[in-house]
């Protein structure tokens, strides 16, 4: 699971879309856009179809997901776990849902 708070796009307020992780100043959960990338959309889909988001917090709540997945793959490493490319592609794959 992501730790969102460190993520400045994003907010998450008990009120709002029962507490689930939103894009900041929206109503748009940050779900949204991992499933709607899933099912085929783009980015440029995403921003047509929920005009409260800017293309600089889907950058940030990307770039975050990126970095908290690769951060996950350095700590295996480091402690001597082997991470093979198939762990690497299934890890990218994950991190794009």
């Amino acid at each position: 699971m992501l730790d969102w708070s460190k993520c400045p796009a994003v907010e998450r307020i008990a009120e709002k879309v029962s507490g689930a992780w939103l894009f900041k100043d929206t109503r748009v959960p940050v779900a949204a856009l991992f499933q709607n990338l899933e099912d085929g959309a783009t980015v440029d889909n995403f921003l047509e179809w929920f005009p409260g988001v800017t293309r600089e917090q889907i950058k940030s709540v990307l770039d975050h997901e990126f970095l908290t997945e690769m951060h996950k793959g350095l700590a295996q490493v480091e402690k001597g776990q082997t991470v093979t490319h198939e762990q690497v592609i299934r890890d990218l794959k994950s991190w794009l849902r």
